[in-house]
Parts: C-alpha cells; sequence; structure tokens
C-alpha cells in the first residue's frame, strides 16, 4: 500500500539525517485510531484494517523512505550537541487537506543511530497519553501535533518496571526544531544551516523568501507563532513540562506530550513534571522560557542574517526583545475573549489580575472558575456555583460588580456573552487524575474502555456531557496526581 509520500527533507544535505528502518515487532495489535485525522490526511478508507502492521514498522509503505532526523537541544537549560530521533522514524510527507505537507512519524520504532544508550522503544501508556492530549488540545483549538494511531508491539519494554510496549504515529506540520537548527550552529555548519533555512521558509513561510532579510523575518515569523501558542497554554492552564529547545517546534505547534498536564487550583508555580525540580518550567514561567528558547534559536540564525555580526545581533536581539509584548497582547486578547469583554480598555490587564489573585487566595480550580463565570454572565442570580467555588473570597463581590460595569459599553446580550464564553472556555479537559486512571487500566489491564470514554469527552471540551458532570471537578486529595513522568 502507498500512502502518497512527498520526502522534501531527504532533500536536504546527508548530514540532516540518517537512513533507517523501523525494527519489526513481536505481535502488533491496532489499539485506536483517528479515522476524522485520516480523512483530513485523504488517507485510504481501508488502512484501519492495515494499521496494525504499517504502524507499527513491521510492514511499511511501497513509497515510505524512514528517516531520523539530527538535532541538538537545551534541556534544562544545559546544551546537549547532538539529540537526534532516537525512537521515532519519519516515514514521509503526506498532503492533507489544507494542501499543507503534513509529516508522519512512528515513535517508538525502534534504535536509531541517535538512540545512544536508549533501546528506542516506547510505552503503552505514555504513547496513549500523547495521543489523549494531542486530540484535547487540538478540540480546544490550539495548534498541536496530533496522534493517528497507537499499536501494541506485543512485547515489554524495560523501565523502572516491566510495561507492555507500543508504537504512535505523529502527525506534524514538520519536525524542525529549534535544536535542529543549534545542531548545525554548534558546528559552524553555515552551509547546512542556510539550506535548513531555505527549507524552513519553503514549508512554512514561502513569502518570507523575499523579504529583505528572509533569516531575521523567519523569526519574527517563528517568534509571533509562539507567543501565541503559549498564550492559548496559558489561557486553559497546560504546562507542557519540559520546554526545551527540542520541544520547540518552528511551526507553532505543542509537540512532544511528556510530563504534560493541566493545572487544577490556580497557581503560576505549578509544577506536574517529576524531572523539574527547581520549577523552570512552571505554568507562569513558560513565556519567559518560549523567550530563552527563541534567543538560542537567534543565535544559530546569526551568521544568515548579515555578514557583520554586530547587525545581525543588533536586529535578532529586536525580534527577542518585543516577544513579551507580542506575548502579552495575545495573552490580554485571549483573556477579554474568557471574561466576556468584547470591547478593549487600558485597565482590562488589571481586571483579569485581580480574579486571577482571588483565584490564588482561596485555591479554586483555574477551569472550573472560568466555567462558573460563563454562567454568572446570564446575570447576578446565576453567581452561586461561582461563590461557592472561591468560598466567598474577599473582594469577590467588588471584583464582580465592577466586571459587570466593564460589560456596559458592549452591546452582546447575557445569553449571547455566556454563549461567547462558553465557547473560550471549556467545561471538560483531561484533567491528571483521569488521564492516569485511564492509562493504568490500559497498561496493566489491557481495558481501554476508560480511555475510549475519557477521549470521547476531551474531543468536545465546551459541551455539556450529562451523567459526566464529575468530570468536570477537580481531583480530592486523595486522588491527586502530583507528578508526571517523560514516558522516555
Amino acid at each position: 500500500m502507498n500512502f502518497g509520500f512527498e520526502h522534501s527533507y531527504a532533500t536536504l544535505p546527508p548530514q540532516c539525517f540518517v537512513d533507517v528502518a523501523p525494527t519489526p515487532v513481536a505481535s502488533p495489535e491496532l489499539l485506536v485510531f483517528n479515522t476524522a485525522l485520516a480523512s483530513f490526511l485523504e488517507l485510504d478508507a481501508g488502512l484501519a484494517d492495515h494499521a496494525a502492521s504499517l504502524l507499527s514498522g513491521n510492514e511499511l509503505p511501497g513509497d515510505a523512505r524512514p528517516i531520523a532526523m539530527a538535532y541538538a537541544g537545551h534541556q534544562f537549560g544545559n546544551f546537549v550537541p547532538q539529540l537526534g530521533d532516537g525512537r521515532a522514524i519519519l516515514l514521509g510527507e503526506r498532503r492533507g487537506l489544507d494542501g499543507e505537507l503534513h509529516d508522519l512519524q512512528l515513535k517508538g520504532s525502534g534504535r536509531t543511530p541517535f538512540s545512544r544508550s536508549g533501546d528506542g522503544r516506547a510505552a503503552v501508556g505514555p504513547m496513549l497519553r500523547e495521543y489523549l492530549i494531542s486530540e484535547a488540545m487540538h478540540a480546544l483549538d490550539i495548534p498541536t501535533t496530533r496522534s493517528l494511531a497507537v499499536v501494541a508491539t506485543g512485547e515489554p519494554v524495560r523501565r523502572e518496571e516491566i510495561l507492555p510496549g507500543a508504537v504512535l504515529t505523529r502527525v506534524a506540520a514538520s519536525h524542525l526544531r529549534v535544536g535542529t537548527f543549534e545542531y548545525f550552529a554548534a558546528r559552524a555548519d553555515h552551509d547546512a544551516l542556510r539550506a535548513l533555512l531555505d527549507y524552513s521558509i519553503g514549508r512554512h513561510a514561502p513569502a518570507l523568501a523575499s523579504a529583505p532579510v528572509p533569516a531575521l523575518a523567519f523569526l519574527k515569523w517563528v517568534a509571533d507563532r509562539q507567543a501565541a501558542l503559549i498564550a492559548r497554554w496559558l489561557g486553559v492552564g497546560f504546562i507542557h513540562g519540559v520546554m526545551n529547545t527540542d520541544n520547540m517546534a518552528l511551526s507553532g505547534e505543542t509537540i512532544d506530550y511528556g510530563p504534560c498536564a493541566f493545572m487544577d487550583h490556580y497557581d503560576p508555580a505549578t509544577v506536574f513534571s517529576s524531572i523539574d525540580h527547581r520549577g523552570r518550567y512552571a505554568w507562569g514561567n513558560q513565556p519567559a522560557i518560549a523567550q530563552w528558547n527563541l534567543a538560542r534559536f537567534a543565535e544559530t540564525l546569526v551568521p544568515l542574517i548579515d555578514p557583520d555580526q554586530a547587525v545581525a545581533i543588533q536586529g535578532a536581539t529586536a525580534v527577542i526583545n518585543r516577544f513579551p509584548a507580542e506575548f502579552e497582547a495575545r495573552h490580554q486578547q485571549l483573556l477579554r475573549a474568557k471574561f466576556g469583554i468584547t470591547a478593549v480598555r487600558e485597565s482590562d490587564a488589571a481586571l483579569a489580575s485581580r480574579f486571577l489573585a482571588l483565584l490564588q487566595q482561596s485555591r479554586a480550580d483555574f477551569t472550573l472558575a472560568f466555567h462558573h463565570l460563563a454562567a454568572a454572565a446570564l446575570g447576578a442570580t446565576h453567581e452561586g456555583p461561582l461563590r461557592a467555588l472561591l468560598g466567598n473570597a474577599d473582594g469577590l463581590d467588588d471584583w464582580l460588580q465592577e466586571w459587570r460595569m466593564r460589560q456596559q459599553p458592549d452591546s452582546l446580550s447575557p445569553a449571547d456573552r455566556h454563549a461567547a464564553m462558553r465557547r473560550v472556555n471549556p467545561a471538560f479537559i483531561p484533567r491528571n487524575h483521569l488521564v492516569e486512571s485511564a492509562l493504568n487500566a490500559a497498561s496493566d489491564r489491557g481495558d481501554l474502555a476508560p480511555f475510549r470514554s475519557l477521549l470521547a469527552v476531551v474531543q468536545h471540551p465546551f459541551q455539556d456531557h450529562p451523567g459526566r458532570e464529575s468530570w468536570m471537578q477537580p481531583p480530592r486529595e486523595e486522588e491527586r496526581v502530583p507528578a508526571t513522568f517523560c514516558g522516555t
């Protein structure tokens, strides 16, 4: 079976990748298949019948050219000059209904020359986690890589314990990362950097090829997309958990769902990752880390911006220094939508900050607070759930009065405001305790029913789901899952 693959990345200089085939597995079994995504990619309707073999690596599409991509990365601030696809293999690129190329990559498909001491494999739980969370993010209208399938391998993987193995098929606008450029910058390979820049612009922003300084224009393009992405993360309480430069996709998509989670009670210092001991990647630090990562990207582009290094650094620095304002503009726009405000005022940021302070003071659940605030938009008689959640926190009455006064210049009716707020404030997110429960059932007992039930809900996060109201609630103390793991 052919997939209609293109192989544009394989036209880059040979040091950008290595040819490597997936390692066959013992007994592939399809666990979950994304029919909607397959339709978007216009893949053969019968693919699901052959997915276990084709998407485990046991059988390759006839037009595949499997490669592992080279990249480096700053991991928790420390530079690692060679990382690369140690357990992932790009099969090829396929055009979707949008006319754009999309990478199809097998994750957990065996060792590659970049594997170092790793086994190149992945476990069922982390692969189902990536499928679930990436589909939830897509439903939340947040740019993300997506998952086409998860196939069980029938083989164990050895971590701290023996776990069942799996292969995930990831679909991405591309797998170009900040770390991809860092790999060649570290080697002073300017020819490869130039080829990579030309390829990245052609793949993602072809109009920039005619810009006065394409490298600088592309840096700004990437920064703008990161500003929008991080604002969207903060808007739903999402914590990536491991914002290393090798996990920052130049396309502006969320990539790599390892130790990620959604915040329950509001606290900007919230960390879930078991390896983030100092809170580097806490919820509230994500904008600053994005700027730090972009600065590392800018450093790789200096020789491509201008022959005069001082001129190049000045231009790149100006882009990086604008990032906080770009992010804040995006974030405030999103917050106005969450608060049901249509007209722009300078005092909006202070109004939002005071509400968030009330949430932190009362340890209120972030998602539920905005959901109840949407109900309160119908009128004062609908404030009960919000007041109960915040425990009638000091200052809530004054804040609600100011919020209602702030709405007066708008022309929205209470019903229209409520509907608009419901469209941007989810009722359901993949709460960590629910996710872990579903993954444990799948991994420990082979029971996919809890996973499928949770997936069906988070794929429609803004809707009501009768009978699932308890899934809107934060975990009880005994249900809390305080740490997530990278799954490597």
